[in-house]
């Protein structure tokens, strides 16, 4: 009998999803049951729906869509923080909810998982702030309510909620006739007209910018951002929310711009530019050094999903990716000016002493290769990465809008279970990796290889640097990390383990870890409490200001 279980399996699997993530529970079991009799589909128990919900986020991220499964209540809720995060950074991810019968929800009965008091819809509405679109699935609505989030997840680039009874699972349906991805649409009319606004700025624009935002990555849009930048010779460059929009390598890329951290000559370049057009990207706090950017509205168009600013005008939100991908037909002249590239490091020396963030980041920026996949931690380690100029075909995770501390943890075991041919190389603060270390167990089961740099600083050092640099709150108890892959079941066949306190030591094991792929490589890296990527001590002064 084909059911509405496997009529949502089956849409998830045209939308290109192979594993989904979750926590088994009463409400959930029966549903559990359709997805490991399939062999198309694999399912990842995960630690915690916490956890869950960060690993179908950095699944999401590389692969464009993912699903977690939890339960109802209990379940859910857990998984709430790790949703808002999506729904802040629009990563699309499908939420399902195991819930009770029908019968029991209808009769308001007195079961497990509810506060007692036969409200079945009241964790249901707690979702309405952090989803695009919630879908109560009934007799009457499953297949045309799933295909309706399904779609919405797609096109908005946001989470959705799917509460799916147990009875209604098991519920017999017709399998999918149509396709559930859309052809490509013709522009709106709006668009049309901003493309045209678009088209004249630039041909009278004489020193233009572009800044590329996370919203390119959302849509996986970076090659016709491309095509546009090199079909008219533009000057590009990424806010760190967005880092890795462009490749970095190109003649064209600029650097990563901070507002008023920013190192010259990068920072004068957009700051008096003609024209700064943003695509895809939002100028938040922590991109901008306390929304410190040089430039104006009389200066600036940004084109985003869902605001559009033409010279500080608002206009209704477009659909982007259509969009950057008619920006390459624009007439156009090419620009001429010269455009001055990103300056990397050169003639790196590597001494015995003790190792220090400055020298660290140095090091990762001659470690990274094409190809990989960089994660940093919203800490010591996304900023310190900020700087470090990436590699053709290398993409980069973080969460600078959310900035939920552990998200990196299990999103870096979703993306690299999405992408299993990139190696990833995790960046995670010794505070951070505490909350959600649960999932190395998972990392372990799954034969994951990532090769893991928990930087061991004795606590929170961003909360140090802001506030309190001597107060017990940002104290963390001291835990013997190189040994933690011992106690979630790791052995010398699965994990190599290394602890590095000096430059050539972690020079060393960074050489020895890039050849071993076949176990996970966790490298432990002490270094001072009191240091700090120099990106991160003027931030920190920008944010103790804007919080007095």
């Amino acid at each position: 009998m084909y059911t509405v279980a496997d009529y949502l399996l089956d849409r998830l699997k045209e939308l290109g999803i192979d594993e989904i993530f979750g926590v088994p529970g009463d409400y959930n079991l029966k549903f559990l049951d359709h997805i490991t009799a399939r062999k198309d589909l694999t399912w990842i128990g995960n630690a915690n729906e916490l956890n869950a919900a960060y690993m179908a986020d950095g699944y999401a991220r590389a692969k464009g869509i993912s699903a977690f499964v939890t339960t109802f209540g209990v379940g859910e809720l857990s998984a709430v923080n790790g949703l808002a995060g999506s729904y802040a950074e629009n990563v699309p991810v499908i939420e399902i909810i195991g819930s009770p019968t029908t019968t029991v929800q209808n009769n308001k009965k007195l079961v497990h998982h509810t506060m007692g008091d036969g409200d079945f819809l009241r964790f249901e509405r707690m979702h309405k702030e952090v989803t695009a679109a919630i879908a109560h699935l009934d007799a009457q609505n499953a297949t045309s309510e799933i295909d309706r989030v399904l779609a919405i997840a797609l096109s908005e680039k946001r989470p959705v909620y799917i509460n799916l009874p147990i009875d209604i699972s098991e519920m017999k349906v017709n399998k999918p006739k149509d396709s559930l991805k859309q052809s490509q649409e013709k522009l709106a009319t709006i668009e049309l007209e901003l493309l045209k606004k678009v088209e004249k700025a630039l041909q009278h624009a004489q020193n233009p910018v572009i800044i590329a935002g996370h919203e390119i990555l959302s849509y996986h849009i970076e090659q016709q951002l491309n095509e546009f930048i090199q079909k008219f010779n533009l000057p590009v460059t990424t806010l760190p929310f967005g880092k890795g929009a462009f490749n970095e390598e190109d003649s064209h890329y600029l650097g990563t711009y901070t507002g008023s951290t920013t190192v010259e000559p990068l920072k004068s370049r957009v700051d008096t530019a003609d024209l700064v057009l943003l695509l895809g990207a939002k100028l938040t706090d922590s991109a901008t050094s306390g929304f410190s950017f040089g430039f104006t509205d009389k200066q600036m168009i940004s084109i985003g999903m869902t605001e559009v600013l033409f010279y500080g005008e608002k206009y209704a939100g477009i659909q982007l990716d259509r969009f950057v991908s008619e920006l390459s037909t624009v007439s156009v002249s090419k620009y001429t000016d010269e455009i001055v590239p990103v300056k990397r490091s050169s003639n790196l020396q590597i001494t015995d002493k003790k190792l220090t963030q400055k020298q660290f980041w140095k090091m990762v920026e001659a470690f990274i290769m094409q190809g990989d996949t960089v994660i940093g931690e919203q800490g010591t380690s996304f900023f310190g990465l900020t700087s470090v100029p990436l590699k053709k075909d290398m993409r980069f995770i973080g969460q600078p809008l959310w900035g939920s501390i552990g998200y990196t943890f299990p999103s870096a075991l979703g993306s690299q279970i999405a992408m299993k041919n990139s190696r990833h190389l995790l960046f995670i603060g010794d505070g951070s990796l505490q909350l959600t270390v649960q999932e190395l167990g998972t990392a372990i089961r799954e034969q994951l290889t990532p090769i893991v740099f928990v930087i061991n600083n004795n606590g929170y050092t961003v909360e140090r640097e802001i506030h309190g640099a001597t107060e017990p709150y940002n104290d963390i108890p001291m835990w013997d990390y190189q040994q933690l892959p011992l106690v979630f079941g790791g052995t010398d066949q699965t994990v190599a383990t290394h602890k590095v306190t000096t430059e050539m030591e972690l020079d060393q094991v960074m050489k020895v870890a890039r050849k071993d792929t076949r176990r996970l490589q966790w490298i432990e890296v002490v270094m001072d409490q009191e240091d700090a990527p120099e990106l991160l001590k003027k931030l920190a002064k920008v944010f103790a200001k804007q919080n007095s």
